[in-house]
């Protein structure tokens, strides 16, 4: 049987994640830069674990500056099929309260300009995002995030945001008007990215507060959403170590295929440099197609 590893992306107030077992810390170089962080990996369970702080130790890089795509590549090259990523939000619901978790299932971006894409520069491809989390896995943190007795939602969409200058209060008022359930800084180039290299990707997100909308609510701020998060760390934790408990042994989606008959560019158009730095993601599809022409 496969043994199932995990990718976990630590944010804002998730840092590190005690109690991994038989620990080692990886350093990666990839063929897009530098991932934020050493990866810490270990067993959480039955499960093998691999840990990033997305900002860095000691929160060291603003979300614009986060490298996605090294931070991604660095999990599936460490095995990876599944990802959560775990996420200090704002919410724009009335319902959804600070101390709630939401189990995000679409995004809208507002970024500008940071790269979110593996592709380009001698190799096409157009993955489908529609559905651009992984259902099965979000039923897997949501039966853990259940357990520990906290509000949880399933399903919303998450608008993410440039930042790192948190919304006008203009802004926080429209963005309402157009349905969005959480706002956020970081994770729509992951879960881009994420479909590209083929992994299951969950987001739990851990609402810290009210954006700026609420009349009745302070406005949002740094100091505000840390001790939110702060009070909720412990839960987030062990919300993780279940979801590393009650993986499947297999998947039964289509993440792990996203890939094939997205790849546009043909073959003989493939320069040996676009190969040779995707060939982590595109390997076994070129294969097949050089196996084809040969026959």
């Amino acid at each position: 049987m496969a043994e199932r590893t995990l990718g976990i992306v630590g944010g804002s107030g998730l840092y590190d994640l005690p109690g991994l077992e038989d620990v080692e810390r990886v350093s990666l170089e990839t063929p897009f830069g530098e991932p934020s962080d050493s990866f810490v990996v270990g067993r959480l369970e039955e499960t093998r674990v691999v840990f990033i702080s997305r900002h860095g130790r000691g929160h060291r890089l603003m979300p614009s500056e986060i490298n996605y795509r090294a931070n991604v590549w660095g999990l599936k090259k460490l095995g990876c099929e599944r990802v959560i990523s775990v996420t200090a939000v704002g919410s724009m619901r009335e319902d959804v309260a600070p101390g709630d978790m939401l189990i995000v299932d679409q995004f809208f971006d507002r970024t500008r300009g940071r790269p979110s894409t593996f592709f380009g520069d001698g190799l096409v491809a157009h993955v489908v995002l529609a559905d651009p989390v992984c259902d099965d896995l979000g039923s897997v943190i949501e039966t853990a995030a259940r357990e520990t007795g906290a509000g949880v939602h399933r399903g919303g969409t998450y608008l993410c945001i440039e930042g790192p200058c948190f919304s006008t209060r203009a802004e926080s008022r429209i963005f309402r008007q157009w349905g969005v359930d959480v706002i956020g800084m970081t994770n729509l180039p992951e879960a881009r990215l994420a479909r590209e290299a083929e992994l299951c990707y969950g987001v739990l997100a851990m609402v810290t507060d009210f954006d700026c909308w609420h009349d009745t609510e302070e406005d949002v701020c740094t100091q505000g959403v840390l001790a939110v998060m702060g009070r909720n760390v412990e839960r987030a934790k062990k919300i993780v170590r279940d979801v590393a408990a009650g993986l499947p042994a297999g998947r039964g989606c289509s993440c792990g295929s996203a890939l094939d008959g997205a790849i546009i560019t043909h073959p003989s158009a493939i320069s040996g440099e676009a190969r040779e730095r995707l060939d982590l993601l595109v390997g076994r599809y070129l294969e097949e197609e050089s196996s084809t022409a040969a026959g």
